[in-house]
């Protein structure tokens, strides 16, 4: 990795030149996506931060695969990543969390070699009430013959990505990715139009500060689950008590937690046996930041990025934070039977 002082004005574009010129046999294809998805990234931040002035707050009265009702900037942001990457030439096809089926390349542009898929914006329902939202991404390298990308070119572990990241809406816009040599933050400066680094080389904290997880649920978890979370709370064992910290937007309690220390789960329960959240574009991502970082991600018992995928959009349990926090949710639920995803 290269390094820089602390004085160094480091722009997205430059570091990602200089980190492609540690791999000498790189094309700067994969740059390129990068690049495209830091511009898509500027657009939304653009629309989040007018949403209260513009009719594009609100419900767009259509649902998602999910059967989820669909925000209007859910839309907007969907067709902002499309439209941003689908004519450079480095992509196969491209998979939404708010598309039911591959998204392809149109015939008029070329095909690359590599596969988007992607959250346009995570947490969507707390745009009305100007809590932080989202966007998550993942790439991974076309593995089927022909022009098209194929369901198994998505359908592979999360061992296979070769770029993932992160984009939070809040006080500040941020960039956080990797591709393998790290996990790194870029806060965007809204004088210079340019995501700048602000954050090199994240490590996150082995100890966990915060729990993020939704109690409502309690009702519906495992017996080993509720002991898990009575852990956390500091309510056996001795251990410190967890500060409970839940925003009901992944992106911002993961990125809390990224940098604080501290755990987000989202159990499986009686009413959603095999989890809530998606694998491809959920997930997937976020383990691979988190495992760069030095921290971990399990479904409770089975790391997520080992997981292989059997659909577009299926979902996962999801345990992921610091490292000790994570060890203690693999040993607490090894009781647990897990539903053969």
């Amino acid at each position: 990795m290269v390094r820089h002082t602390a004085t160094s004005v480091v722009t997205i574009e430059r570091f990602i030149i200089e980190q492609e010129g540690l791999h000498p046999h790189a094309t700067g294809e994969l740059s390129a996506i990068l690049y495209d998805l830091a511009l898509a990234a500027k657009m939304i931040a653009l629309k989040v931060r007018s949403a209260g002035l513009a009719d594009i707050i609100g419900s767009a009265e259509s649902e998602n695969i999910q059967g989820e009702v669909q925000q209007k900037l859910d839309v907007l942001s969907n067709d902002i990543i499309v439209k941003a990457l689908d004519h450079g030439g480095r992509l196969c096809a491209m998979a939404s969390e708010e598309v039911e089926d591959i998204i392809q390349i149109p015939d008029r542009f070329k095909c690359g070699s590599y596969c988007l898929m992607f959250d346009p914006l995570d947490g969507s329902s707390n745009i009305d009430v100007n809590v932080p939202v989202g966007t998550i991404f993942s790439v991974v390298r076309k593995v089927t013959p022909g022009r098209r990308g194929e369901l198994a070119d998505f359908l592979q572990p999360g061992t296979e990505q070769v770029a993932a990241g992160y984009v939070i809406y809040g006080s500040s816009t941020m960039l956080v990715y990797t591709t393998g040599d790290g996990a790194h933050g870029f806060t965007l400066d809204p004088g210079l139009g340019e995501f700048l680094l602000s954050h090199p080389d994240i490590r996150t904290p082995q100890q966990g500060r915060y729990l993020s997880v939704n109690d409502s649920y309690e009702q519906h978890w495992s017996d080993d689950v509720v002991d898990l979370m009575q852990k956390y709370k500091g309510r056996s064992e001795g251990r410190k008590p967890l500060n409970g910290r839940y925003v009901g937007s992944l992106v911002a309690d993961f990125h809390r937690n990224l940098l604080g220390g501290g755990i987000f789960a989202y159990p499986a329960n009686t009413k959603s046996p095999n989890g809530k959240l998606r694998l491809l574009y959920e997930a997937n991502p976020l383990a691979f930041i988190v495992e760069q970082a030095g921290g971990g991600a399990v479904d409770g018992a089975k790391r997520i990025l080992d997981v292989k995928p059997t659909e577009l959009h299926q979902r996962t349990p999801l345990y992921i934070g610091s490292k000790n926090e994570v060890d203690l949710a693999v040993s607490t639920l090894a009781r647990q039977t897990t539903v053969n995803r």
